[in-house]
C-alpha cells in the first residue's frame, strides 16, 4: 500500500527541489509535508497499556482518544534509546519514531514481552503521517482549538495538535492522496526535511542512531516537554532519571543554536573551558532559511554561559545560541 502511496507523491511532484521556495513557505506560510522519515511501532493486546507503562518514561495512562504524548524508551543507565510521539487508536498504541531506529527497537520492546498478552508490530505499512504547520491550516474548528497534543477525528484521519501551529494527521494509504489534495489546496507541499528544521525550532529532540545512548531525558529537555513524569513507577533507568531531577545537579542542557557550516546529528561541540574534551553534541540539525543549519545541541551549561562553543574542534565554526520557545530552569 506505501508503495501506491510514493507513486502518488511522485505524481503530485512531490519529490520538490526548490529548497528556498520551501523554507520560505515554512518559515512564513502554511505547508505541508509527508513525515516518510518516521515508522510508527503498533502495540497492541489486552496488556498493552501495563507493558509500556513499566517501560516507558511518561505515563501512558494519561494516552486516550484526546490526548497524545511524548515519551522515551531508556536504557538502565537512564540514557534514551528513542523518543516517541504516542497516540491511541482503538484500543491499541500507536508509537511514531524514525524508520531508522524502528526495526532495532521493535526487537528490543519484544524481549520485554515475556508472558504479557502484548503484540508488537511495524505498522508502517498501514499508515501514513503527514505534517501540517501554519496559522492558517485548513482544519476545522475543532481541531484548530485543540490543546497542545490533544487529538480529534477528521472523516479521513486523526490530528494530533503538536503547538499553536503544527499538527500531525495520521491516516491510510488508501485514504492519504484525497486527503493530500484537499490540504494541498491550502498549504504549499514541502521535503519531508522541513519538519525536521520545525522540530528543531519547536525544539523537540529527535533521537535518532548517532545520539542513541548519548542524553538522559533531563539533557534533552524531554522534562520540560512533558515528556517524563516523575510521579509514575518504576521503568528501565527510572532511579537515575529521578536521581537527577531530585538530588542530582544536571551540568547540561538542550539549547537551540545557527551555525553556518554543515552540522549533523553526532557532531560533538568544543569549548575553551573543556580542554580537548567535547563539551556537548548536536542532536538535531537541519538547513536554515538563510543559510547555515540550525541545531538542537546538548552542551554543558557551564560551557553555553561563560564560553563561546564551536562545531567539530576548538577552532571550528562557533555556534549562535538563540531562545527556545519554552523556558529553561
Amino acid at each position: 500500500m506505501q508503495s501506491d502511496w510514493q507513486t502518488f507523491l511522485n505524481q503530485q511532484g512531490a519529490t520538490f527541489g526548490d529548497a528556498a521556495a520551501e523554507l520560505k513557505a515554512a518559515v512564513q506560510g502554511t505547508v505541508l509535508c509527508n513525515l516518510g522519515q518516521f515508522a510508527t511501532l503498533r502495540v497492541s493486546g489486552m496488556d498493552a497499556q501495563s507493558f509500556l507503562q513499566n517501560l516507558l518514561s511518561n505515563d501512558i495512562l494519561e494516552v486516550s482518544a484526546s490526548k497524545a504524548q511524548f515519551s522515551s524508551f531508556n536504557s538502565a543507565k537512564g540514557r534514551i534509546l528513542a523518543t516517541f510521539l504516542i497516540w491511541r487508536e482503538g484500543d491499541d498504541y500507536l508509537l511514531q519514531l524514525p524508520g531508522t531506529l524502528a526495526d532495532a527497537l521493535r526487537k528490543k520492546l519484544s524481549m520485554y514481552v515475556l508472558r504479557a498478552k502484548v503484540s508488537i508490530t511495524d505498522a508502517s505499512d498501514e499508515i501514513v503521517s503527514l505534517g501540517l504547520s501554519g496559522e492558517c491550516a485548513p482544519l476545522p474548528e475543532n481541531c484548530l482549538e485543540l490543546p497542545p497534543l490533544g487529538t480529534a477525528h477528521i472523516p479521513d484521519a486523526c490530528v494530533i495538535k503538536l503547538d499553536d501551529s503544527r499538527f500531525m494527521l495520521s491516516t491510510t494509504p488508501k485514504l492519504a492522496p484525497a486527503l493530500w489534495k484537499t490540504l494541498s489546496m491550502h498549504a504549499q507541499p514541502v521535503g519531508s526535511s522541513y519538519w525536521d528544521w520545525l522540530n528543531i525550532r519547536a525544539g523537540i529532540p529527535v533521537i535518532l542512531p548517532q545520539t542513541q545512548e548519548q542524553f538522559v531525558p533531563q539533557m534533552a529537555n524531554l522534562d520540560l516537554i512533558n515528556a517524563v513524569n516523575f510521579k509514575k513507577g518504576c521503568y528501565p533507568g527510572q532511579e537515575i532519571v529521578a536521581r537527577m531531577h531530585y538530588l542530582g545537579r544536571l551540568k547540561r542542557r538542550m539549547y537551540l543554536a545557527h551555525v553556518e557550516e554543515l552540522a549533523l546529528a553526532g557532531d560533538e561541540l568544543f569549548s575553551a573551558d573543556m580542554a580537548d574534551q567535547a563539551c556537548g553534541m548536536v542532536a538535531n540539525a537541519a538547513p536554515a532559511p538563510a543559510g547555515g543549519y540550525d541545531v538542537l545541541a546538548v552542551v554543558q551549561i557551564s560551557s553555553h554561559e561563560s564560553q563561546t562553543v564551536h562545531l567539530h574542534s576548538q577552532q571550528g565554526a562557533p555556534l549562535k545560541f538563540e531562545a527556545l520557545p519554552y523556558p529553561l530552569p
